[in-house]
């Protein structure tokens, strides 16, 4: 990779650190492609001539040991720093009235299946006659309410798929205990970090339980 997108990457990064989360892209807050592109970015990022840029420097972040994607600010991609991870666990795990209220009866048994084996792709999630498309939908269920982690990777054949990982398997991994911090005070640190991006960048983004 060039000096000039490793700059790029560097600037991202430290932007990440300073506020703990960084969305993809956002029309107002810090993002990935505002800071890259230096513009709001309405719309598809791909379709943007830096397209390749941003692409890139979200593989380094999505590899970064200190880096984790959920789908945390307004629904999207959002990438959190370690500093964040156990307030993150902590409400993930904790399986409240928003994230189960309504969940439908194919996530709820895919929550099941990927609970089950701790890890898998998404490719392998496999429940009798239920099809791809219903399956899809059922992950991104699952991902929207955080009750599940992922993050893509390309399979053999260079196709796209996730892998599918219960909150349990992936803290055991990153060695962390969840019950170090309490669901009420882990939310609150979300809160506090939130209102202060809102405020500072006149932004509208909220969290999921919300």
């Amino acid at each position: 990779m060039s000096t000039k997108n490793r700059d790029y990457y560097q600037d991202v990064f430290a932007e990440l650190k300073t506020w703990g989360l960084l969305l993809e892209s956002d029309p107002k807050l810090p993002s990935v492609c505002t800071i890259i592109t230096g513009e709001p970015m309405k719309g598809s990022w791909w379709s943007h001539p830096m397209a390749q840029i941003i692409f890139q420097v979200n593989e380094r972040l999505d590899d970064h040991p200190d880096v984790l994607i959920a789908k945390l600010l307004a629904g999207k991609v959002t990438f959190v720093h370690r500093q964040f991870w156990l307030s993150l666990l902590a409400v993930a795990q904790s399986e409240e009235p928003w994230q189960m209220r309504n969940l439908p009866d194919t996530a709820q048994k895919a929550l099941k299946v990927i609970k089950n084996a701790g890890i898998m792709r998404s490719d392998e999630l496999k429940m009798g006659t239920v099809g791809r498309k219903e399956l899809n939908e059922s992950v991104r269920i699952l991902e929207r309410r955080l009750l599940i982690h992922s993050h893509q990777v390309h399979t053999e054949s260079g196709a796209h798929a996730k892998v599918l990982e219960s909150w349990q398997s992936w803290a055991a991994s990153a060695k962390l205990n969840a019950g170090k911090m309490t669901v009420n005070a882990a939310r609150k640190n979300f809160e506090q970090r939130v209102q202060e991006l809102n405020t500072k960048f006149k932004g509208k983004v909220n969290l999921p339980w919300q």
